[in-house]
């Protein structure tokens, strides 16, 4: 029954792939998406554009590479290195500022409470509610009306930009502002939600205004830091930045290169894992630099806390073979309450895309204030209802105060008692910040300190309240709450095996661990990085083996029912994400049939001006095959030409011509009117569009030849290739345009493993390489010449 309803769930998320909100269709009007083969059925995909990962090696890329000597190789590594320290220490210090303020905001909230309700309950719940709904209020207000790209987690959308897909709006400078001032504002509120999802989308902010040497808009740019200016190594600092933003959110450095690994990129290598470990280990430096000094209250109610959040090293030693099962059954409960989870914020997330957010800003705001007090009512008045249970009897040195007044870190909280010695367990964790709830609920030799219906309580309000949250216009994370969920089932699975085996050794934190563990597994879906940083935050290796066995029943129980979270919001924000493995339906499809009767759009190399506007104003291709004739008249595709690049022309002017004459490659001072600069997209900008370009009647008559500026080495593919490896090298490559040729005639050379191994020789102007041909005749070849003449013109050969 549930499968079935689960089913229904995701082909109704399928029919809503491209919904979208209405401020991203009025900003995003007029962009489109992939090459000259898309149909007039993929405008529901305007407001995204992909990204050009691969490198084009038209004259003006090659002329760059050319004037650079190793010294500037060296320099360029140096400074990605200094890119990789400065992502470090921006994410380190935005998440003390977000933790200090969050802390500050819930301590005053919290301490201000407490003394009004000695006096009186109701003038305190009162307080209570105003303080949230004020710090809910400005968060609200802030996305609505400054950053509406800050709204959510913003990790569906940085998964997509790794993933070759550029969602205006998400990595601007507001969008960093909104993520920051908003968080505090939601957290602090005491919404069912956390920070360390918009750590994420900060850091990546932080990472991509770095690379772009500032924001322009609210002139506060540098020169000296444009100096990476293209999409790969802008993907490169944003990886950085999101591996930064894990470790600043749960003080986990190698969680945080492991996340970045296994949930967001799509590329990866070895030298791009160096400078992301480097950059996580400067977070974790930054974060404990700034907790030592908090702790000499410097950070007003922030400075308790530690650089591990929640320690369990002091909890169960060992564990039994017996409890296997019941942490089995942990798992499973996670994976279907993970599944549940992923498909309840769907079916609301359509319900607001499509209905509830389209009536305004004002119903937004409306919306979060009535689940910010709603939050708190049950937050203060649930507690109240709860009879107070008498102190356990403890040891002078057990370390364990009983009571302890609201909002204040440990145990046993004293809210709405009628005697001294008794405390208020609902209280202990729903009266409180979620960080201090799940340390209540992972403390060690606290056995019996909650009740089952306190948890259960607990575990049905906050889900809900879960719920409702995700996909209201604030910052918002799921890792907190996912925590606070599988924790309170988990603790009750724990009194379970406490009653059954009185014998045995076990902590009722030990299962709130795994519970957490289970849930996070059984939504996200992930396994490596959340192991490690399960491990990392709580301080026990010893618990190593029963996370990893929980994660993977949990993630296995999740994947039957539906996909991940992040995977399941990213597809119904309409961002096409290619996953890591392609659909069992292609294997029987090929490049061919993928590409259907779509008629291709084509330039040919000396174009009119007036044609290549025409072209660029009927159509939103963003790639054109540039076609040429042989001598003997045949046609010839000689590369690939992108939309971007054909708007720098037409604005510059400086390459129109009179006459439909071929470009004189002899003459090197043409090639030298572009810098390769000129052709980047700023990435806070949609770039230059074919509205904002003017020409007179003069211009649109003349030409424009095309073969200097265009791609001559685009990948091609024959037409009979399956549609699953073209997937696989579409994906693994970062591509965004892949020619689909017939089969070809001729085989000119075969390229095997020792082709790839370039070696070192005494001349260093000249690199050589042994090749090997069809031809069966061995012979030197002479590579990478300083001679400029000889490297440029690729086309050289045919079009001569």
């Amino acid at each position: 029954m549930l499968s079935n309803h689960l089913q229904n769930g995701i082909e109704t998320a399928k029919s809503v792939w491209s919904q979208i909100p209405k401020y991203e269709e009025e900003e995003e009007d007029g962009e489109g998406v992939g090459v000259g083969l898309l149909s007039s059925s993929d405008k529901r995909r305007a407001f995204v554009e992909s990204l050009d990962y691969e490198v084009i090696e038209n004259y003006a890329y090659r002329e760059e590479q050319a004037q650079r000597g190793k010294l500037y190789v060296g320099y360029y590594v140096a400074v990605k290195w200094l890119f990789a320290l400065l992502i470090g220490i921006g994410t380190g210090l935005a998440a003390v500022f977000i933790n200090i303020s969050v802390e500050n905001f819930a301590g005053w909230k919290f301490s201000l409470t407490f003394a009004i309700i000695q006096k009186s309950y109701v003038a305190g719940f009162v307080v209570y509610i105003l303080i949230n709904l004020a710090l809910v209020f400005s968060s609200v207000f802030i996305i609505t009306n400054f950053a509406p790209a800050a709204a959510g987690s913003g990790i569906p959308e940085i998964k997509g930009y790794l993933n070759g897909i550029d969602v205006h709006g998400i990595l601007l400078f507001r969008t960093l502002i909104g993520k920051i001032f908003g968080s505090i504002g939601s957290v602090g509120g005491g919404l069912a939600l956390g920070k360390e999802g918009p750590l994420v989308h900060t850091g990546a902010c932080i990472a991509s205004l770095l690379g772009q040497g500032g924001s322009t808009h609210y002139h506060l740019s540098s020169r000296w830091l444009q100096f990476f200016k293209s999409d790969r190594d802008r993907r490169d600092l944003v990886t950085c930045g999101c591996a930064a933003g894990v470790a600043a959110a749960f003080r986990a450095p190698v969680g945080g290169v492991l996340f970045a690994l296994e949930e967001v990129t799509s590329w990866w290598r070895s030298q791009l894992m160096w400078r992301v470990f480097f950059t996580s280990a400067v977070v974790a430096v930054v974060v404990r630099t700034a907790m030592g000094w908090c702790k000499n209250e410097n950070c007003g109610h922030f400075g308790s806390g530690g650089f591990i959040i929640w320690d369990v090293s002091g909890g169960q030693e060992d564990y039994s073979f017996v409890e296997l099962l019941p942490m089995a059954v942990i798992g499973v409960i996670g994976g279907l309450l993970g599944a549940l989870f992923n498909q309840l914020t769907l079916y609301l997330s359509f319900w607001r895309r499509n209905y509830l957010h389209k009536k305004g800003k004002r119903v937004q705001i409306i919306e979060a204030c009535l689940i910010s007090i709603l939050t708190s009512v049950i937050s203060f008045g649930l507690p109240l209802l709860r009879t107070c249970s008498p102190c356990p009897a403890s040891s002078p040195d057990s370390g364990i105060e009983c009571p302890r007044p609201p909002g204040m870190y440990g145990n046993y909280v004293n809210f709405y008692c009628s005697k001294d010695k008794e405390y208020n367990d609902l209280a202990t964790i729903f009266f409180n910040t979620q960080d201090d709830a799940i340390r209540n609920l992972f403390s060690a030799k606290t056995i019996h300190e909650f009740s089952a219906q306190s948890l259960l309580t607990f575990l049905v309000m906050f889900y809900t309240l879960a719920v409702l949250t995700f996909g209201t216009a604030v910052p918002a994370g799921q890792f907190v709450p996912g925590i606070m969920i599988g924790s309170t089932y988990g603790r009750l699975v724990g009194m379970f095996v406490v009653n059954k085996y009185t014998t045995l050794n076990v902590e009722e934190g030990t299962y709130a661990l795994l519970g957490a563990a289970s849930f996070l597994g059984g939504s996200m879906r992930m396994t490596v990085s959340l192991c490690v940083i399960m491990v990392e935050i709580t301080n026990n290796l010893k618990l190593l083996p029963l996370i990893m066995l929980v994660l993977l029943i949990s993630k296995a129980v999740g994947d039957a029912f539906n996909e991940g979270l992040y995977e399941e919001q990213a597809r119904m924000k309409g961002i096409p994400l290619l996953e890591s493995r392609p659909k069992y339906e292609m294997r029987q499809m090929s490049a061919k049939e993928a590409c259907g009767n779509q008629k291709v759009v084509s330039l040919p190399r000396i174009v009119k001006v007036a044609d290549v506007v025409s072209i660029l104003r009927t159509n939103k291709h963003n790639g054109f095959p540039v076609i040429d004739h042989t001598r003997s008249g045949e046609p010839l595709v000689i590369g690939l030409v992108i939309r971007s690049h054909l708007l720098v022309l037409l604005q510059s002017k400086v390459d129109f011509q009179h006459t439909p004459l071929p470009y004189d490659n002899r003459v090197g001072s043409r090639s030298l009117r572009h810098n390769f600069s000129e052709f980047v997209k700023p990435v806070s900008t949609k770039g230059i569009s074919i509205e904002d370009i003017h020409l007179s009647s003069d211009d649109l008559e003349m030409y424009i030849d095309l073969a200097p500026f265009l791609n001559p080495s685009p990948y091609v593919v024959p037409e009979d290739m399956s549609l699953t490896k073209v997937y696989n090298l579409f994906r693994q490559l970062g591509l965004r345009h892949i020619f689909v040729v017939p089969r070809a005639s001729q085989v000119i050379g075969l390229i095997t493993r020792k082709d790839l191994l370039i070696e070192d020789s005494e001349d260093s102007g000249n690199v050589e390489l042994q090749s090997t041909s069809v031809r069966a005749q061995h012979q030197d070849r002479s590579m990478l010449t300083g001679n400029v003449e000889t490297e440029r013109p690729l086309l050289s050969g045919l079009l001569s």
